[in-house]
């Protein structure tokens, strides 16, 4: 992105600058491994609030701070607009949990036991949540054994 004149750039500007279209077209759809934390029904939303919300930042910031901001900076702060932006407009706290942790499993996945006892073979992640022991976090993972039907579940700190 070109450096901005932040006083005069307009919303049409941003809707149509290449970084905005980018991080949309990436966060929008899987990419093998990745998959989109943003649900479809808040994107045409988001893509608003996120754009108005990065043109409030830009309009907030000196002539200095400016000079000095590259492609890669704008970038990086317009991807955590977007999050920040989604995290207000879903609906449940799952979602909510998704946009924070877009890489870790979800409700729904399959994931393997490996060999232990009543975890063998396919599993699925029927819900999770965030616990909470005084400066840590943690992600409980209640999962579903396939084959005996057995529940269990595990959790792991939060980075």
């Amino acid at each position: 992105m070109k450096r901005p004149d932040n006083s005069t750039i307009t919303m049409d500007q941003l809707r149509e600058s290449s970084m905005a279209q980018q991080a949309f077209t990436y966060w929008f759809a899987d990419h093998g491994h990745v998959r989109s934390p943003f649900p479809a029904y808040l994107r045409d939303d988001l893509r608003e609030v996120a754009l108005a919300a990065f043109k409030q930042w830009l309009s907030k910031l000196d002539s200095k701070a400016l000079d000095e901001m590259n492609e890669e900076v704008a970038f990086g702060k317009f991807e955590e607009v977007i999050f920040q932006e989604a995290i207000r407009l879903v609906r449940s706290e799952d979602e909510a949990l998704t946009l924070r942790f877009p890489f870790l499993p979800r409700i729904g996945d399959r994931i393997e036991g490996g060999a232990v006892e009543g975890r063998e073979g396919g599993n699925i992640v029927r819900t999770r949540s965030i616990l909470r022991e005084g400066k840590d976090e943690f992600m409980l993972v209640k999962v579903e054994n396939l084959a005996s039907g057995t529940a269990w579940e595990t959790r792991f700190e939060l980075p």
